[in-house]
């Protein structure tokens, strides 16, 4: 097959890739099985089929199943005490120094305990706080904010963070468990930190004790092995797909300028950013351009319920709809994507 037939059938695979999530409910529904057979197809067109590949598809994704599956059972077994210990924390520290702790804890812990099980721990923790509505929407919105750039700092946190891992491990990056911690752990600290602030400011106590918001129900044996095995699908469909687009992704990047890349992944609003890193980030990129590209992924990934795994969790699990999100997510959003651009322009 000729280069320029390749480029085309990639070209296409990666704009189905990008479109169908957002437009075909079906698509939405089983993202996990489209993003398999898409990435078999990029495999298959770039002819990279090797029993490396495979074996590294079968073996990555293993740490963060693991994580996700034993974690869950972990808190399903002691969220009966989560009250009690929100309440301590209340008393001792009041109610919006609690909040932000909390909120800052779920971010960077996130890095640990993956963004799905802390998105879950987030839905409990703004259902037993009985506040109002509109300000449990907006916690749960900043919340989400800080567990998706928490979670990228190792690669147990989420997908995104597992495939650049995996993606960067040989030369010349090298990449280890705290390669993501070293390259973006300044930038993203400050913002976990920021968020939780946001979060803990306007409390508005819920004019009855029946609150605003509630988890939808608590998790069975089969939930959690059912969310464990689509993490695990989830992340071997985004190694393959990486590996099938990395020759169309190194022609892009080379053409186009760091700041350009910020901007364009802004498109991670509606578009899982995992995603996208897999289709974009290849080890012939510089420190830089990684960085670039990571930080429009993790900061737009927060606008609106499609982009990033604790959005998706947080809100089904409340019953926010899109609209809600977006009305607090976007103002908020558009304003840290701005100071980080120029902040990084500075100083990068």
């Amino acid at each position: 097959m000729s280069d320029y037939l390749i480029l085309a059938g990639l070209t296409v695979i990666m704009g189905l890739t990008l479109v169908l999530p957002f437009s075909a409910k079906c698509v939405e529904e089983d993202l996990e099985i489209f993003l398999f057979i898409m990435g078999l197809s990029a495999v298959a067109i770039s002819g990279v089929w090797s029993v490396a590949l495979l074996k590294e598809a079968l073996k990555e994704p293993l740490a963060i199943t693991a994580a996700v599956a034993v974690v869950g059972w972990l808190f399903r077994e002691t969220r009966s005490h989560l009250r009690g210990w929100i309440n301590a924390l209340t008393r001792k520290f009041g109610l919006g120094p609690a909040i932000f702790l909390i909120v800052a804890a779920l971010g960077l812990g996130a890095s640990v305990f993956t963004a799905i099980v802390a998105a879950i721990m987030l839905a409990e923790v703004v259902t037993l706080l009985k506040l109002e509505r509109g300000y449990e929407i907006r916690l749960t919105v900043y919340a989400c904010y800080a567990i998706g750039l928490g979670a990228a700092l190792t690669p147990l946190g989420e997908p995104l963070s597992t495939i650049v891992v995996a993606k960067l491990k040989g030369a010349p990056h090298n990449a280890d468990f705290f390669y993501l911690f070293r390259q973006v752990g300044l930038w993203i600290v400050p913002g976990v930190l920021l968020c939780a602030a946001m979060a803990a400011h306007g409390i508005t106590a819920a004019a009855d004790d029946k609150g605003g918001l509630k988890e939808d129900k608590h998790d069975t044996n089969a939930d959690i092995i059912k969310r464990a095995l689509k993490v695990y699908i989830f992340v071997m469909a985004l190694i393959f797909l990486g590996a099938g687009l990395a020759t169309l992704a190194e022609r892009l990047a080379a053409h186009t300028p760091v700041w350009a890349l910020f901007w364009l992944n802004s498109v991670s609003a509606i578009l899982d950013n995992a995603t996208l890193a897999a289709a974009e980030i290849t080890p012939a990129m510089t420190d830089r351009q990684i960085i670039y590209i990571l930080m429009g992924l993790l900061i737009s990934g927060g606008m609106l319920i499609p982009g990033n795994i604790p959005n998706i969790v947080s809100s089904a699990k409340l019953g926010i709809k899109s609209r809600e999100w977006a009305k607090a997510a976007l103002p908020f959003g558009a304003a840290l994507m701005v100071c980080y651009f120029v902040l990084m322009m500075l100083l990068i």
